[in-house]
C-alpha cells in the first residue's frame, strides 16, 4: 500500500466515482482503476462494491477512509514543514463540530483565519450529537472536534477554549413584555422553539432551565436548527441561542435579552493524541485571540454602563466595519 494508492482511493470516495476522480487528478481512468484494484489486492479485501457501472464503499472501504485521510495529512504536513516552514502557504483543516457551534463561533473563526491565510482550505462536518463528532475525530476523518463541555477525552486530548454567552430571543414587538435582563423565573410557561430532542444544545438548555426550577414548555420542535430563529421572529415562541445568533436576530427586529442569572456554555476542542498540523495549531491560536478580543471589548463597554447585548452589538458592528474595509482593500489591490 503506497501513498498514491491512498490518494486515488480517497479521490474516488470524494468525487463519487472513477471517472470524475480521474478527471480531477488528471490521470488516465484505466491507471486509476488499476491502482485501486491493486490496493484491494494488497489489502486482501474489496474496498468498493461494483453496483452496475457505479461504486459503493464496502465496510472495509468505510473503515479505511479515516486512517487514509490522517496518513495523507501527516505526509502533507511533513512536506509543508520542509517547503514552507512557518509560511502557512498551503494546507487543509478538517473540523467536526456540533451543528449550532459551526455557525457560532466556528464560522467566525474560519472566516477570520481565511482572511489571514487565504491558501488554507477547510472541510467542516456538522453533527447534532457529541458522539458523532467524537467518532469523526477518533477515526481520523477530522483532525479537530468542536464541542461543549464536558469534553469526552477517552483516547483523545481535550482542551477548553471559551465561554459562550447565551441570550433569550423573542418575537418583534414584545419589548414591553421582557425586562433586560430577564429573570429566568419569568420563562415558566413561555412557549419555546427548540431543536430536536436529544441534541446537545437542547439537552444543555433544558438541563440549565431545570437547574433553576423551570420546566420548559416546548411549543415548536424543529429538526433543522436554521428554522428556529425564523419561527421565533414570525411570532412562534421564544428561544435561547448563542449571543452572536441573537445579534443576527436583532437585525430582523427580534427582541434580545440577557438572562439573569446568565447562561454560559463552555466550549472546547478535542483531537487525537500526538502532533497536530501547523495549520491547525495556528487556527486554534487565532480562535482564542479572536474570542478574547471580542470578550475584552464587550467587558470594556459594560464597565461603561452598557448592557451585555448592547455592548456586543456595538462590538460586532465595529468588527464588521473593519472587515468590510479590509475586504475592500483586498479587492482594490
Amino acid at each position: 500500500m503506497d501513498l498514491r494508492q491512498m490518494e486515488y482511493f480517497l479521490a474516488v470516495v470524494d468525487h463519487g466515482g472513477v471517472t470524475r476522480a480521474a478527471a480531477q487528478l488528471r490521470v488516465a481512468q484505466p491507471s486509476l482503476s488499476q491502482a485501486v484494484r491493486k490496493l484491494e489486492k494488497d489489502l486482501g479485501t474489496e474496498l468498493f462494491h461494483r453496483v452496475g457501472r457505479g461504486l459503493v464503499l464496502s465496510p472495509a472501504g468505510e473503515a479505511l477512509v479515516g486512517p487514509a485521510r490522517s496518513i495523507l495529512r501527516e505526509v502533507h504536513a511533513a512536506e509543508n514543514a520542509v517547503r514552507d516552514v512557518g509560511a502557512m502557504r498551503r494546507g487543509r483543516i478538517d473540523i467536526a463540530s456540533l451543528s449550532d457551534l459551526s455557525s457560532d463561533p466556528l464560522s467566525v473563526w474560519v472566516a477570520k483565519f481565511r482572511r489571514l491565510y487565504p491558501d488554507i482550505r477547510f472541510h467542516i462536518e456538522e453533527r447534532d450529537e457529541t458522539a458523532d463528532v467524537v467518532t469523526l475525530v477518533r477515526s481520523g476523518a477530522c483532525e479537530l472536534g468542536i464541542l461543549s463541555l464536558p469534553l469526552p477525552t477517552e483516547d483523545l486530548v481535550g482542551e477548553e477554549l471559551i465561554d459562550q454567552q447565551l441570550v433569550l430571543v423573542c418575537p418583534p414587538g414584545t419589548e414591553a413584555r421582557w425586562p433586560d435582563p430577564v429573570p429566568i423565573g419569568m420563562l415558566s410557561g413561555a412557549p419555546f422553539v427548540m431543536g430536536e430532542r436529544g441534541t446537545a444544545t437542547r439537552d444543555y438548555i433544558e438541563r440549565s432551565l431545570r437547574t433553576h426550577g423551570i420546566e420548559p414548555e416546548v411549543a415548536v420542535e424543529v429538526r433543522q436548527r436554521g428554522a428556529v430563529l425564523p419561527i421565533v421572529l414570525a411570532g412562534g415562541g421564544v428561544s435561547i441561542v448563542a449571543l452572536r445568533s441573537g445579534l443576527d436576530a436583532m437585525l430582523r427586529g427580534g427582541v434580545v435579552r440577557e438572562l439573569s442569572p446568565r447562561l454560559t456554555r463552555r466550549m472546547g476542542v478535542i483531537r487525537r493524541p500526538g502532533r497536530i498540523t501547523e495549520a491547525s495549531t495556528e487556527f486554534l491560536s487565532c480562535a482564542r485571540e479572536s474570542f478574547e478580543e471580542f470578550a475584552r471589548s464587550i467587558a470594556e463597554r459594560m464597565a461603561g454602563g452598557a448592557t451585555l447585548v448592547d455592548a456586543a452589538k456595538v462590538t460586532r458592528d465595529e468588527t464588521d466595519r473593519r472587515m468590510r474595509q479590509d475586504n475592500a482593500g483586498t479587492t482594490n489591490s
